[in-house]
């Protein structure tokens, strides 16, 4: 039995340790931040490969408990026109479907599960360094206090101090030129179906809402922003002068964003994007990364919650079959993978830029002549189809 530091408290780090406590393991999971998740990020979507991963540890009626079903895409472009409906996916054997979930109440409910499970949690506590013998490591906080064990997971994010730990020349993220946003209306009668992801490629920005079952309506939009922002340039971006600016860059489109944008309450303060094309560590002696830490994708693909499980069922299993090479074995089996995934969500990303007239009428014309007739080669199909085998042994 290994005792593992788990770096982390989000979707990555949890889900490990929850693999880990199942296996035989004796996680520990070292969250930065407060208890809480109220409030933290938007929503996501989980795709199909994703929630098959998570089937042999019972928790995906956890997230459908959280989440609802999105088993579809439609897409369109600005002038109103739809192009395309996609499946995000083929449904599951026993007809489960892509979920989408507010992402805090997701991290609640995990956090809650890891819990129940036995998963001890130490809060408000910071990684700052982390040192490592021939037969254990010692991560150190910064309150000072410290935690020894058999192995440190960096489940820590896009800007994670693991991955700074085991390789301090590591690569900084790539800033990918858009800004996010988002937010949840109540009382909004769009006439959509609930569950139908609606995306519109916009003259100035890229949209999306879906109606969940109870009506609400949650969206969020994509801005072309071609310098990367500093802390001080996105804490401007706020409150009416934010909202006005949306409304700006909506109000040629024939599209619900303007209504939805004019009805939403609070809106989010934007971030920006970032992806990770290669992170050239990911092990040193007994410190690994997964995760955003190794491999931080474009929200364009719809793989970053998916992508963490995925990682997290796979190390479980590699500290279950080669515990002598877990974390080498782990990255043989994930890395050509996720860049896969990270290539082609800039991919996806860069479709929702601000090309000029004539670049947008160039694009809305390849991209109407494409959709008329779809291919069976789904560039993304590659994405949803991947399944693991909790059940087949790792070899080294």
């Amino acid at each position: 039995m290994a005792r593992v530091l788990i770096a982390g408290g989000g979707i990555a780090g949890t889900i490990t340790a929850i693999a880990l406590h199942e296996v035989g393991h004796e996680p520990v999971l070292y969250e930065a931040y407060d208890k809480s998740a109220d409030g933290v990020g938007a929503f996501l979507t989980l795709a199909v490969n994703g929630l098959d991963a998570l089937t042999p540890f019972g928790l995906k009626p956890l997230v459908k408990d959280v989440g609802f079903d999105t088993p579809r895409m439609s897409i369109g472009l600005g002038n109103g026109k739809r192009l395309a409906e996609f499946r995000l996916g083929g449904p599951l054997p026993d007809g489960t479907v892509s979920q989408t979930v507010w992402r805090a109440d997701l991290y609640a409910a995990l956090r809650d599960e890891a819990a129940r499970r036995g998963v001890p949690t130490a809060y408000d506590k910071r990684l700052v360094d982390a040192s490592q013998t021939s037969s254990q490591v010692t991560a150190q906080f910064e309150d000072g206090t410290t935690a020894s064990g058999d192995l440190l997971i960096g489940a820590d994010g896009l800007r994670s101090r693991v991955r700074r730990i085991i390789d301090p020349s590591a690569p900084e993220p790539r800033y990918v030129p858009l800004l996010n946003t988002g937010g949840r209306v109540t009382g909004l009668d769009l006439g959509d179906e609930p569950g139908v992801m609606r995306m519109a490629f916009g003259r100035k920005a890229f949209f999306a809402h879906v109606v969940h079952p109870d009506g609400s309506v949650w969206w969020f939009a994509n801005v072309p922003h071609a310098a990367e922002p500093g802390r001080a340039e996105l804490a401007a971006l706020s409150g009416r002068a934010w909202r006005a600016e949306l409304l700006r860059l909506f109000a040629r489109d024939r599209t619900p964003a303007t209504r939805i944008i004019e009805a939403t309450e609070e809106i989010y303060q934007p971030w920006a994007t970032y992806d990770f094309p290669s992170v050239p560590v990911w092990h040193r002696g007994r410190i690994g990364i997964i995760g955003d830490a190794a491999h931080a994708t474009s929200p364009a693909a719809g793989q970053g919650a998916s992508m963490a499980i995925e990682d997290a069922v796979t190390l479980a299993r590699c500290l279950r079959d080669v515990p002598e090479t877990a974390l080498a074995t782990f990255e043989s089996l994930r890395r050509a993978r996720v860049e896969a995934v990270v290539a082609q969500g800039k991919r996806n990303g860069d479709a929702k830029g601000a090309p000029g007239l004539v670049g947008r009428l160039l694009r809305d014309f390849f991209m109407t002549r494409a959709l008329s007739k779809p291919s069976a080669d789904d560039p993304n199909e590659f994405m949803w189809s991947h399944r693991i085998d909790w059940a087949e042994p790792v070899s080294a």
